[in-house]
């Protein structure tokens, strides 16, 4: 429930003060919910069993729902100034918040031993006025969730028959973007598989009713006309678009969309985004009258029923075959050695609770250095993903880091690693995945990266090494993906990098 928002339709933009006490509101919100119901609880058991209920005990009850109540206005107020709120449920909301605050003091003053005798026929109005409260308040909690989750927040799940029986209309696919494609090459393009990605992820926050930072993404007119900070799509560019750019932020900022906590857009819905913008944007376009590139043609295969030609290719449709040791039955890990890496501040994770691989991530532990990372190889088995990036540590992490067999996934991003570090990792029988984007390597390393076999994909974005380097590994590896910056699929990957710094690198 959210109590009381007031409209802020000319008011400049508000103070980091007001926003930072408004985002409080929804702590503050529920206090009155819980005060003013058990106050009428309370009353409805003395009077239909006759409980000696002490009135001192109600009186304080409603006091501290008053004034719970009005500080919920308050601070509804405060976050009301951010705006994004349709101005209807808006107004309503608003006054429903003030009539909780309202009738719950004259509950107070009508109930209390010292205020309440000097009221004249106080107590002919008390049950009404605390039945009206409650009354109000409910009200405003289904306007509250409107506001924030949309109109249909309490019945878009009502099943049938009810449904039928209420009137409501057939509940719509809540997921368009799971719906297969028949053949992606006539599939119009913002229609069919941007609109779908939008409203699975973006719409609930911007829409009619609620337009977050006054966006609304619900309609292509919309989407054009961009948020209160100017345009969120630059046709042709999608590294300078604002529809972009937030969803690559870390997860921890307050600009990542969607938020934290929310369900987030997947490595192919990113890079289909990325790939409409990067063709212009268009609304009314099929896929077959854009240039579709090699990077996107997985993304744009798994949208349709099966395999089958996208751009002139067949690909097969579904994500890419798991790597063997994904699968693989792994020995228990030691918990002393689990215990230790913690201690050191990484996060251990489990890939697998069967069949005991692990995530280390060092994305807490900023200072983790070479001599911590002796603790590693008591591991060895177990690690699959290591995330080093933007650490203190250097090539003889990567002799340590030699020995952790089973390894796929390698972030280094923003690390000391250099070219000599690099022959270290020749015998990782396993590793697909190497992120060195923002390191000293240069072209003498990529020769080292060229006796690792499996080796499918590698970020070299913000190094050292020049086209020609990269021309040499890519002769030596036809099969290798080389990343040197925010490219269609680099953008998909790089959200998943814990360290990627995309705004400050652009």
């Amino acid at each position: 429930m959210t109590l009381f928002i007031l409209l802020q339709a000319t008011s400049p933009k508000p103070s980091e003060w007001a926003l930072f006490f408004g985002h409080f509101h929804p702590l503050i919100v529920h206090l009155p919910i819980g005060f003013l119901l058990i106050a009428g609880l309370l009353e409805l058991d003395r009077v239909t069993r006759r409980q000696t209920v002490s009135s001192h005990t109600i009186t304080l009850i409603l006091f501290w729902s008053a004034v719970s109540a009005t500080m919920a206005c308050i601070f509804g107020y405060l976050l009301s100034l951010a705006g994004g709120y349709e101005e209807e449920t808006l107004n309503l909301h608003m006054w429903e918040g003030i009539g909780v605050a309202v009738f719950s003091w004259v509950a107070w003053a009508i109930k209390h031993e010292r205020i309440g005798p000097k009221i004249r026929f106080g107590p002919l109005f008390y049950y009404p006025a605390l039945g009206v409260g409650i009354i109000l308040l409910l009200a405003a909690g289904h306007e509250g969730g409107s506001l924030t989750h949309g109109s249909d927040f309490l019945t878009q799940h009502t099943p049938e028959p009810f449904r039928s029986m209420a009137g409501i209309p057939p509940r719509e696919e809540a997921e368009e973007a799971a719906k297969p494609i028949e053949d992606v090459n006539q599939a119009m393009v913002y229609q069919q598989i941007v609109h779908p990605i939008l409203k699975s992820r973006c719409i609930q926050c911007h829409n009619p009713e609620k337009s977050k930072a006054d966006l609304r993404l619900d309609s292509p007119e919309m989407i054009k006309k961009g948020s209160e900070d100017g345009a969120i799509l630059v046709a042709g560019k999608a590294n300078q678009s604002k529809l972009v750019k937030v969803c690559l932020l870390p997860e921890e900022d307050d600009h990542h969309m969607p938020p934290k906590g929310k369900t987030q857009l997947t490595e192919n819905q990113i890079a289909l985004l990325t790939w409409w913008i990067n063709e212009g944007a268009p609304f009314d376009k099929k896929v077959a009258e854009l240039k579709v590139s090699d990077a996107i043609k997985p993304a744009l295969a798994a949208l349709g029923t099966g395999g089958g030609a996208v751009g002139g290719e067949t690909v097969a449709a579904g994500p890419a075959p798991e790597s063997p040791v994904l699968t693989m039955k792994l020995p228990a890990a030691d918990p002393k050695a689990i215990e230790e890496l913690k201690k050191a501040g990484l996060l251990v994770l489990p890939l697998s609770k069967e069949q005991n691989q692990l995530e280390v991530s060092a994305v807490n532990a900023r200072s983790f250095n070479d001599a911590q990372a002796a603790s590693l190889p008591k591991l060895s088995q177990q690690i699959v993903w290591l995330k080093l990036g933007d650490t203190e540590v250097s090539d003889a992490t990567l002799a340590q880091v030699a020995k952790l067999k089973n390894l796929q996934k390698l972030h280094l991003e923003q690390t000391k690693v250099t070219d000599a570090g690099l022959k270290n990792l020749k015998n990782l029988p396993y590793l697909e995945y190497l992120n060195l984007y923002g390191t000293e390597v240069t072209d003498a390393g990529l020769k080292e990266l060229a006796g690792i076999k499996n080796l499918k994909t590698v970020y070299l974005w913000q190094t050292k090494v020049t086209d020609a380097g990269v021309a040499e590994l890519k002769k030596a590896m036809p099969g290798l993906e080389i990343n040197m910056g925010l490219a269609e699929t680099s953008i998909a990957a790089f959200v998943k990098a814990d360290s990627a710094k995309a705004d400050k690198a652009k």
